[in-house]
């Protein structure tokens, strides 16, 4: 679902909230997962806003 949510190309702000929302309920805190993929969350909003 995570997967799907970043990869449409009309993402907006909402998508990002959904799929952060997605990662906090999924995954532990302590998960190099979450971790690893809240960054690129965080990478591909910034880019987003660039934009």
């Amino acid at each position: 679902m995570f997967r799907s949510l970043i990869s449409d190309p009309n993402r907006g702000e909402d998508v990002f909230d959904k799929a952060e929302d997605l990662l906090d309920e999924e995954l532990r805190p302590e998960s190099p997962l979450r971790h690893r993929l809240t960054m690129e969350l965080e990478e591909l909003r910034e880019m987003a806003s660039k934009q």
